[in-house]
Order: C-alpha cells, then sequence, then structure tokens
C-alpha cells in the first residue's frame, strides 16, 4: 500500500464569479484536510467564497479525441439552442 496521500483537484468560487475555477492540486488524507490546505494555499487574501476538492482519481473526462461522436447529436436537436427561448429581463444572470 501506497504512503501517499490521495491528490485532490481544488476549485474556488471567487468573490464576484459564479461557477467554480479549478486553481491546481494539492495531496491530503481526507476531505476536510483538502479543503483547509487549499484554503490556507489557493485562498490567502480572502478571494473567494466557496471551494470545492475533487479527488483526482475520482474524476473522469471524455477524450479530445472523441469530440465529433460527443457533441455532433446535440447539433441535431434545435430546440435546445437558446434562440428558442425569451429570457425575461429580471432573471439575470443566465
Amino acid at each position: 500500500m501506497s504512503s501517499e496521500w490521495p491528490l485532490w483537484e481544488v476549485f474556488i468560487r471567487g468573490q464576484h464569479g459564479l461557477n467554480h475555477r479549478h486553481v491546481g492540486s494539492l495531496h491530503a488524507p481526507d476531505a476536510e484536510m483538502a479543503i483547509n490546505n487549499a484554503r490556507d494555499v489557493y485562498v490567502r487574501r480572502n478571494e473567494g467564497v466557496s471551494i470545492w476538492v475533487v479527488r483526482s482519481i475520482d474524476i473522469v473526462a471524455s477524450a479530445p479525441s472523441e469530440k465529433g461522436p460527443l457533441f455532433e447529436p446535440s447539433n441535431a436537436k434545435v430546440y435546445r439552442h437558446p434562440t428558442f427561448f425569451d429570457i425575461p429581463d429580471e432573471v439575470g444572470h443566465m
């Protein structure tokens, strides 16, 4: 068994942002320690409002070479395009 702590990917939501942004990686024994370490390393000047940590081995991604077969079916579903919807001004961040 490896004595190295698992690798965690760190995502921070900024003060004025609506989404989390990947800012780096770190090693920690558990999620709580990963959040505490991420706060100390990546949010030193109170620039974040939320931290997400995800174990690297739990992230699954598609390959860029699969772009065509993966995304082409959505092009045939024109009803999903935003041109079919009127968004009221009151909605804001859409």
